[in-house]
């Protein structure tokens, strides 16, 4: 998997546009945007609005949603802001971590790098990234779990090295195999890159929103796929598509509380995003008649927000909110456990261990990811799943 999305010449690494090949809440609506830029703002007051204001996209495709919300944050504060709420707009030091070329026409105010900066202070956006990040599949066998080979030219499978012991130590913990035959995917290396992430914050807010999974629920069958133009097509490591699998994200989350996160939520996207106030209603049917562009903008939004927030479309993706140093947003704290559930009924979360059946897309491009744990070298023509 990691050679084919980030090996020379993969999938990522050749600069694949996203947005040719699935549709993410980035692509869905500027909508995404407007609520990532009020999480913004709340990271930003907690931080008692400091002169340089980290925003950072891991995962960040072609830069589209830095670009958006740079957009809007040159407009004034709105009429809910608290008073003496400070301008974003030249505090801002955005920064897209992206494994692919930098776009040409991306503005300069965006830096474009291929790791995330060593010390973080602001808000840390991981939309769509950590299912991109490369993990094997593991078999039980009678020797004990084992990788999956792949054959890159047929799609070929067959038994190849004994897991490592990180892997094994997290098979234990977050997907114990239990019947001869049964299959996991290994999620070592997305808990690694999320405690990463968490361990760069110094003060602030990390968010990841993926499709996702806890221990209860565990995708059976596994979740991995490949997608290419559009369109949902075999995961074979050839280089020639996407592929992706969905997140433990329960193991993320605790992974993040190891590397120094003081506070986390674990929702979903549909309860995130009402409690950030896109609530997909459709404006009175009145205001057509008095302002006419209005109500169809207004209407436009109202889609647009529906989309997003679709319990069986984007809205089922699991949201891991994690702080350090800081409280988590104000907007967000009746999703907490033992806190009264949003009115739309999605509290407590759901696991989404099954992609949306209406938007087959998995994440935009990864951040360069982790290195490899030291493991068996593999057979000549055969890569790991």
């Amino acid at each position: 998997m990691r050679e084919a999305l980030y090996g020379s010449g993969g999938f990522y690494a050749r600069g694949e546009r996203p947005a040719a090949h699935f549709r993410t809440s980035v692509h869905a609506s500027a909508r995404y945007a407007a609520a990532m830029l009020a999480l913004l703002r709340e990271v930003d007051a907690a931080l008692g609005q400091p002169p340089r204001l980290d925003l950072v996209d891991v995962g960040a495709g072609q830069g589209e949603l830095l670009a958006g919300m740079l957009d809007l944050a040159q407009r004034p504060p709105g009429p809910d802001a608290p008073p003496g709420t400070a301008p974003l707009a030249g505090r801002i030091v955005a920064q897209a971590v992206e494994a692919a070329p930098r776009p040409s026409g991306l503005g300069s105010q965006i830096r474009w790098r291929p790791e995330p900066p060593d010390r973080i202070t602001g808000l840390v956006i991981a939309s769509e990234w950590l299912d991109n990040i490369p993990l094997d599949v593991a078999v039980l066998t009678p020797d004990g779990p084992r990788i999956v080979l792949v054959d890159p030219a047929t799609g070929a499978e067959r038994g190849g090295p004994a897991v490592s012991p990180a892997e094994l130590s997290w098979l234990r913990e977050w997907w114990p195999l239990r019947q001869p035959g049964a299959r996991a995917e290994l999620g070592h290396s997305r808990s690694a890159a999320w405690a990463g992430l968490i361990g760069r914050l110094d003060r602030g807010l990390a968010v990841a929103a993926d499709y996702g999974h806890q221990q209860a629920s565990r995708p059976v069958a596994g979740s991995m796929a490949g997608y290419l133009g559009g369109r949902p097509v075999g995961p074979i490591p050839d280089g020639s598509r996407d592929i992706t699998a969905h997140v433990a994200i329960d193991a993320c989350a605790a992974a993040g509380t190891a590397a120094g996160a003081t506070h986390t939520l674990l929702t979903t996207q549909r309860a995130a995003l009402r409690a950030l106030g896109l609530a997909g209603r459709r404006p009175p049917l009145s205001w057509a008649e008095r302002d006419p562009a209005g109500y169809l903008s207004a209407l436009q939004a109202a889609a647009e927000e529906a989309e997003l927030t679709e319990a069986t479309g984007l809205g089922g993706f699991s949201w891991l909110v994690q702080a350090v140093r800081v409280p988590l947003p104000r907007p967000l704290l009746n999703l907490l456990p033992g806190t009264h559930p949003p009115l739309d009924g999605t509290h407590p979360p759901p696991d989404s261990a099954h992609p949306p059946p209406d938007s087959a897309h998995p994440p935009p491009d990864s951040a360069q990811a982790p290195p490899d744990s030291a493991q068996a070298p593999l057979a000549a023509g055969w890569a790991r799943s």
